[in-house]
């Protein structure tokens, strides 16, 4: 694999161009901005109705989560939050098993139409599949957003599942964080027009 700058932003620029959206038990995609619409439609409905963002991941996805965070809660003016307070995180995990720890939260704090955002670079972590099994048992919208093999575990468990083309964790976790980052820069007041209707 070639690290030369130039290359590897034309590459970049073709795992996103290659992105899907996907919705859960269908074997077909949705066009790309109309995915990026509804999730913003989701999140004004969520906001509009007092409910909680949940965005959870690990490591590197962990730090996408908190960005994204930020970003919702300033921008969006969303009721967003991570899990990963490190008391309780590691409280959770040595209880009831790290694969647990994060579902374990979310069974106690989700709501129905709560949403929660499940990020995993391989969609392979278990704990992120947990805690995308616990959003839709308690009713929440699940969103995903993995890379790596096209068939992951994660990628069939959200209620919309977006896929990056890549096993290069670099793209996959820019690539996230690049989609979450233009879905809260469309809750700028000039744009809610395109999604609230």
């Amino acid at each position: 694999m070639s690290l030369d700058f130039s290359l590897r932003v034309g590459q970049f620029s073709d795992v996103l161009l290659a992105t899907e959206f996907r919705p859960i038990n269908s074997t077909s995609n949705i066009e790309v901005e109309s995915g990026v619409l509804a999730i913003c439609k989701k999140l004004l409905e969520a906001r509009n109705a007092n409910k909680n963002i949940y965005i959870v991941g690990n490591g590197g996805s962990a730090g996408v989560a908190a960005h994204a965070v930020t970003d919702l809660f300033n921008v969006a003016k969303l009721k967003a939050t991570t899990l990963h307070e490190s008391s309780l995180l590691t409280c959770m995990a040595n209880d009831f098993g790290y694969e647990n720890a994060v579902a374990r939260m979310l069974g106690q704090l989700l709501n129905r139409a709560d949403i929660v955002i499940v990020i995993s670079s391989s969609g392979n972590s278990m704990n992120m599949r947990n805690a995308a099994n616990i959003g839709r048992q308690k009713g929440a919208f699940v969103l995903t957003l993995s890379g790596f093999k096209a068939d992951n575990p994660l990628r069939q468990l959200g209620d919309l599942n977006i896929w990056l083309p890549s096993t290069d964790y670099g793209f996959v976790e820019i690539g996230h964080q690049f989609i979450l980052h233009n879905i809260a820069d469309r809750f700028n007041s000039s744009l809610l027009g395109e999604f609230s209707g």
